[in-house]
This record gives C-alpha cells, sequence and structure tokens, in this order.
C-alpha cells in the first residue's frame, strides 16, 4: 500500500513556516520552545521538508495562519510544482514595492521570450 507521505513534497510548508518565524523575528530555539521540540527539528522542517508531527503541524500552520491549501491541492508532484510554490512563499513575503519589481521582471522574461521565439 502506498503511503500518501510519499507523494507529498512537504518543502513549500516549510519554507513558509520559515518565512512567518523570521517575519515575526523569531529564532528557531525560539519557536522549538513554543511547540515542544527541539531547535534542529525546527531546522529540518524548515529546511528538510521534514514531516512533524500531526500535533505540531496543526501547532505551526495554526500560529503563523498558513494556509496549507496551496500546498495540498497542487496542479502535480513535479519540480515544476515546486519552484512555483517556493516561488508563491516568496512572493507572499513581499511588500508592494517589491511585488512591483516582480511583476516587472516577469513582464521584462515574458517579453524577451517572445522575441526570442519570434525571430
Amino acid at each position: 500500500m502506498e503511503h500518501y507521505e510519499d507523494r507529498f513534497d512537504f518543502h513549500g510548508i516549510g519554507l513558509a513556516i520559515k518565512d512567518a518565524r523570521k517575519k515575526r523575528g523569531w529564532a528557531q530555539e525560539y519557536l522549538a520552545e513554543l511547540v515542544g521540540r527541539t531547535s534542529h527539528t525546527i531546522m529540518n522542517i524548515e529546511n528538510k521538508g521534514q514531516y512533524p508531527s500531526f500535533g505540531v503541524f496543526v501547532k505551526l500552520v495554526s500560529m503563523f495562519d498558513i494556509s496549507v491549501d496551496q500546498f495540498i491541492h497542487s496542479d502535480s508532484g513535479n519540480k515544476e510544482s515546486l519552484c512555483r510554490k517556493h516561488i508563491d512563499v516568496l512572493l507572499n513575503t513581499m511588500n508592494e514595492k517589491e511585488l512591483v519589481v516582480m511583476e516587472a521582471t516577469a513582464e521584462g522574461l515574458k517579453k524577451a521570450r517572445e522575441t526570442e521565439v519570434s525571430e
């Protein structure tokens, strides 16, 4: 029987937790104390996509108000999807000015791609 966790990539949620923790100015040690785990466990969740226990998972996503829908209902489990999730997490941490720069960058890349195809 195939386990669902074998197919689910936790990296995106780990990155969202890391970004939310940093926004609050919390160290991994402090977060570890809050959820009753070690800082090494928090580091592995954030950086390696380690699966926390269900109780710790609920504490973390509730504490930081992280919606897991975008991670659970992804379009596919391939690397492109992981990259899109990571970009989504990063975009969610940006202020309005930074988002304007990202939008202009994406538009510039799109225009450059269209120019290459046309030639």
